[in-house]
């Protein structure tokens, strides 16, 4: 169970890189619910125009292929088209994991993982900072995981590029300091999205299978991951920066 959505980001205008579904979707939604307008970005058009239409006139989508300089610019491009202002940015995307280690592991796969999860970030955020900049400030949330700050086996290429995000956000938390940006990353833990569907036959058995790895005995919903997400965004969090929040039920603890 999660808190109960204020107002707290009204006004604001929000664009989430990979918001179609899963955990994207969810802080669309929370975003909304706290009183943002939300731009869905993702590889996808048509699953991201469904999930705005559903979150009705403060919501819009764009598709954006966040490997690609000039669709990047063009999602940040949108949202100020659309709402006339931009004051935070969400990085969701990440492409599927492959299994491998780094010997069998092939390099166009590695590639991609780091291009989506953390380039796609990077250029999500050379785009967005500047508008961001130019309203006065705000707040850029990358979505890591557990797994960049403790590894698992055969995940070379998605432990590296979330590590590398989590690093990501507190050199750009240093740079954009005296632009009023914060920027923070968000790990957490399992959580009950389709991603997790191509290893377990249902959410009943990830539940089981990786539930006991967290100290709170189970996986995560989307929406626990999106109140934090919101959070961040929010002036609640107006002290908090160069941080990596781990909302990972105590994996990393253990």
């Amino acid at each position: 169970m999660t808190d109960k959505p204020t107002n707290r980001l009204e006004g604001s205008v929000i664009l989430i890189a990979g918001a179609a579904s899963g955990i994207g979707a969810a802080i669309a939604r929370r975003c909304v619910d706290e009183g943002a307008k939300i731009v869905c970005a993702d590889y996808g058009l048509q699953p991201a125009a469904e999930l705005a239409e559903t979150l009705g006139p403060s919501a819009a989508a764009c598709q954006c292929d966040v490997t690609k300089a000039d669709s990047a610019r063009a999602a940040v491009e949108f949202a100020r088209q659309k709402f006339g202002r931009l004051d935070g940015l969400v990085h969701n995307a990440a492409a599927p994991s492959t299994s491998a280690t780094v010997v069998n592991l092939d390099e166009s796969a590695w590639r991609h993982e780091i291009d989506v999860g953390l380039t796609g970030a990077f250029l999500m955020s050379k785009f967005a900072v500047p508008l961001i900049a130019a309203g006065g400030g705000g707040s850029v949330v990358f979505i890591g995981s557990q797994f960049g700050r403790v590894a698992t086996t055969r995940a070379v290429a998605y432990c590296a590029a979330k590590a590398g995000l989590i690093h990501l956000a507190k050199a750009m938390a240093v740079d954009h300091a005296p632009d009023k940006i914060r920027v923070n990353s968000l790990s957490p833990g399992a959580v009950a999205t389709t991603r997790l569907l191509r290893r377990f036959a249902d959410f009943e058995a990830a539940n089981a299978g990786l539930g006991p790895a967290h100290l709170l005995g189970r996986i995560a919903n989307p929406e626990e991951i999106a109140a934090a997400a919101a959070f961040l965004l929010s002036s609640d969090a107006s002290f908090v920066t160069g941080s990596d929040m781990l909302v990972d039920g105590g994996y990393a603890t253990r």
